[in-house]
């Protein structure tokens, strides 16, 4: 074999076999993008559990000829294709996420307080503001609505939208909803305060009453019927999210809580982190509209904090027991990060008002309100 003929061999080798020379500046940019997010994790702890799968997902997908993505020779999908397929197109990861949240959850600050399922509807406002926005933008209603959801500071929500409407836009989504969820302490206590007096944020609570474990149990199905009848597109989210309330509340199934909310639930964000990271493939990912998202997401959950709180300060003009506007910022679906913001942020004026339990009515009522919104745009537009 001639010299000429091993560098043309080896040339060939170079190109067909590996991808030194198919890297690109999108590549490039990408890789940045996915060692921000891996720093962010690490460094400063913003939701090092979803940003580190996610960070390390968008590094190696952005390596050309690496069969991530696409489909075998036998038509097979490939590594992350299978839990990107499988996982988020089928909405299996959201849905059993939420199953893991539900043996977490304890809902008994929200019966309690019953009236502060206003509030989660009230803090929705900057999801509409933002659909709203978006459509002025250029985007079309279907990429509006999984942008404008984003507001809620709900991940699995946004992600189980997003795919369902425009799974093009799951990346961006997804990275703007848990980022935002992130900087929740940092968001949220400038609204807080620019929004109300001295005076309310002073306000002390009545104590919660004590909810009895039948009450308790009866939640759940209630929810998950009203939930199943009235928006029945979400019902895979709502329904596993209040089986897992009700295998806590029960006390019979220990072994099954335990095993939702612990190793199932740290398996299923590996998976999800990973599916949605290899969504930002170069190709796909950069372009006008994700820096729009990112943009249009800090303006949806300022809007979404504000209506909480205008939404509290309502409700007491007709209410004798006051509520501390505080709690409506509360109403984003960021559990329990927002309600420890009002807790902090009132505790700020008097150290001696303890605001979290009451917080915490508002916070589940903005989950089930994002659930809601969700569920709305799904029934319009899909």
């Amino acid at each position: 074999m001639s010299w000429d003929q091993v560098i043309d061999t080896l040339w060939k080798i170079l190109v067909t076999q590996t991808g030194i020379v198919h890297v690109s500046p999108g590549n490039v940019l990408m890789w940045a993008i996915g060692l921000f997010f891996l720093y962010l994790a690490v460094a400063k702890n913003f939701e090092p559990l979803l940003l580190v799968p996610i960070g390390f997902g968008i590094f190696i997908v952005n390596f050309p000829l690496a069969p991530l993505m696409g489909v075998t020779e036998a038509g097979y999908p490939e590594f992350l294709s299978v839990f990107y397929h499988y996982g988020l197109e089928w909405e299996i990861l959201p849905s059993v996420i939420f199953l893991g949240l539900g043996t977490l959850t304890d809902f008994g600050p929200l019966i309690a307080n019953p009236k502060v399922l206003v509030v989660g509807a009230g803090a929705q406002l900057g999801v509409f503001v933002t659909f709203l926005g978006t459509l002025l933008c250029g985007f079309t209603l279907k990429e509006a609505a999984s942008v404008g959801i984003i507001g809620g500071a709900d991940g699995p929500t946004t992600i189980y939208l997003t795919t369902a409407l425009a799974p093009h836009l799951l990346g961006a989504n997804a990275v703007a909803a848990y980022s935002y969820m992130a900087l929740v302490p940092l968001i949220q206590p400038p609204i807080m305060k620019l929004l109300t007096t001295r005076s309310e944020r002073l306000i002390v609570m009545e104590q919660l009453r004590p909810v009895s474990r039948m009450e308790k149990l009866i939640f759940p199905l209630i929810a998950a019927g009203v939930i199943a009848l009235l928006i029945p597109a979400v019902t895979p989210l709502m329904g596993m999210f209040m089986l897992g309330n009700f295998m806590r509340e029960c006390g019979v199934v220990k072994r099954l809580v335990d095993t939702g909310g612990g190793a199932l639930m740290n398996m299923v964000t590996i998976f999800l982190g990973l599916a949605v990271g290899a969504t930002m493939q170069a190709d796909k990912f950069l372009g006008p509209k994700p820096l729009l998202i990112l943009g249009f997401g800090i303006i949806d959950f300022a809007f979404c904090t504000a209506g909480g709180i205008w939404t509290v300060q309502v409700l007491n003009y007709f209410s004798k027991n006051k509520m501390n506007p505080l709690i409506g910022s509360a109403g984003v679906s960021a559990v329990p990060m927002a309600a420890r913001v009002s807790q902090v942020v009132g505790q700020r004026e008097d150290p001696a008002n303890f605001l979290l339990m009451h917080a915490m009515g508002p916070n589940l009522a903005g989950v089930i309100g994002t659930a809601a919104a969700a569920g709305m745009f799904i029934a319009m537009f899909k």
